[in-house]
């Protein structure tokens, strides 16, 4: 999409006026400075999809647009993670980051915080395994996405 002021608010502005919901978004630059890359995650059926993709492509912002579903790629998002670390629990909680290959990156007497990326299903599943009252807060960025090997986004 064009790098313009406004075209964000534009695109979330279609998605709310039709009533669709964003499961996740990110936006950043690209390699061209004029254009930004947004990856944007929706739930809904083929027909659902095929008419956002329909309504998206009317947006003078959008130059192009791509389903990564449609082929093999690659989706990451990041997370930090607050938990109370406290006594014996500060091995056990730095065993489980290890095992999903998280990273701690602050350390008080009273807790860590852990960085951890993957797909959304692998930081659930961190999630699932961290005991509820050990969980302070979290914080996640939304997936971003590209096509694996030649496929690539070309304007």
């Amino acid at each position: 999409m064009e790098n313009e002021a406004g075209a964000l608010s534009r695109v979330a502005g279609l998605f709310s006026a039709r009533g669709y919901n964003i499961e996740s978004l990110t936006v950043a630059p690209t390699e061209d400075p004029t254009l930004s890359r947004m990856t944007l995650v929706t739930v809904g059926s083929d027909d659902v999809v095929e008419q956002i993709t329909k309504q998206l492509n009317k947006l003078i912002d959008v130059v192009k647009i791509i389903d990564l579903s449609d082929g093999d790629h690659i989706e990451c998002e990041l997370m930090l993670v607050k938990v109370r670390a406290i006594g014996k629990y500060r091995k056990e909680i730095k065993t489980t980051a290890d095992i999903f290959h998280g990273r701690i990156v602050d350390v008080t007497d009273k807790a860590y915080i852990i960085e951890l990326t993957g797909t959304g299903s692998k930081l659930d599943a961190f999630l699932d395994t961290m005991e509820r009252n050990t969980i302070l807060e979290t914080v996640r960025t939304g997936a971003s996405g590209i096509g694996r090997g030649e496929r690539i986004l070309k304007v």
